[in-house]
């Protein structure tokens, strides 16, 4: 057999592969890359997981995943509104007040009546006297909470600054989740890089909406200003963990704001150089949170992303990845891994 006739049968062979029909959900890549993989069973320090949602799980089943991985207390922040809250509350109370806290859920049940700020702050004393160490406002302030006029409410709407100046009053801190990923912004084409995440959970688009990404973040970032005495955590980085420049300009123009880090690994991991430098400069200012259901795999991960050099791993995620990327160890230094474990966190509790 001559070379051409060789060479034309190894041309063949090759087209005929390639014209395999591989849909983009069923390509699952295997990286080829030779690396260490140093991945603690535990964290070097005890740990406070200061944002996580266990209203689905049982106390125990919970307990062995933290004594398994080295987690010393759990912040939970209930979905619950109501009685339903304070049953929560009362779960994991019962079950352990050193192993378990729990952060409140703000309830925009009657928004539109008059009487609903004055309804709200006796809401938030009657958690708080019951236990709970902060209150959380979610995105759907500015998405969808509307008021008695049919009106979208902004995140800076001044009707809501008395909540925040009872939570300074009451010394509880007052977490943050406004807007998302930028991704969750744009337009669902080839050039979003969140794609089959955003296929596969349509309802977690906002493109469109009336208040863009940046006017919601300005809107809550007014907030922080307004309001000096109260103290304000960020939840995922302040949602621009794409951006670490802006979110260091956030912690240097308001001293009191904290920001967490839960469910944004496969953001700062692919930064590994510009996410440690963020770390080693505001090392008092961030706490770990997981955002994901208690697992042995989960935390590790997490644990391999602080304490470790290692390269190009998996972050640790929800079933639907959240990019078509693997992120990159930052290698924290002792104590700098204390105060972002627990120390952070400590000075919040109460």
């Amino acid at each position: 057999m001559n070379m051409n006739t060789q060479n034309d049968k190894f041309v063949a062979m090759v087209t005929a592969k390639a014209e395999v029909d591989l849909r983009l959900s069923d390509f699952h890549p295997r990286s080829e890359l030779v690396t260490p993989d140093r991945t603690p069973l535990k964290p070097r320090f005890p740990v406070i997981d200061y944002h996580n949602h266990l209203d689905s799980m049982e106390p125990d089943a919970v307990l062995r995943v933290m004594e398994e991985c080295g987690i010393e207390r759990v912040v939970n922040i209930t979905m619950q509104v109501g009685e339903r809250a304070l049953a929560m509350l009362r779960k994991f109370r019962n079950a352990s007040r050193e192993r378990f806290a729990t952060i409140a859920w703000m309830d925009w049940n009657g928004v539109e009546r008059d009487d609903f700020i004055a309804v709200s702050l006796d809401r938030i004393d009657r958690m708080v006297e019951r236990g709970a160490c902060g209150i959380k406002f979610w995105k759907d302030l500015g998405l969808t909470v509307r008021d008695g006029r049919g009106e979208l409410m902004r995140v800076d709407d001044e009707r809501l600054a008395p909540l925040f100046e009872k939570a300074a009053e009451l010394k509880i801190p007052v977490m943050f989740h406004t807007a998302d990923p930028s991704a969750f912004f744009r337009a669902l084409d080839e050039h979003n890089e969140r794609y089959e995440e955003l296929a596969a959970h349509p309802d977690w688009s906002f493109f469109g909406a009336q208040y863009g990404k940046a006017e919601l973040l300005a809107q809550r970032d007014r907030v922080f200003k307004r309001h000096p005495r109260t103290t304000f955590v960020c939840a995922h980085l302040a949602e621009n963990g794409e951006d670490l420049d802006y979110v260091a300009r956030l912690l240097d123009e308001n001293p009191n704001v904290h920001v967490d880090i839960s469910a944004r690994t496969p953001e700062l991991g692919r930064q590994p150089y510009t996410a440690r430098r963020f770390f080693l400069r505001y090392a008092d200012r961030i706490l770990f949170g997981a955002d994901l259901l208690p697992e042995t795999s989960m935390y590790r991960l997490y644990y391999r992303f602080l304490e470790t050099e290692d390269e190009y791993f998996e972050y640790p995620t929800h079933a639907s990845r959240q990019g078509r990327w693997n992120i990159c160890g930052v290698h924290l230094p002792d104590d700098v891994l204390e105060k972002v474990y627990r120390g952070n966190a400590l000075k919040l509790l109460p």
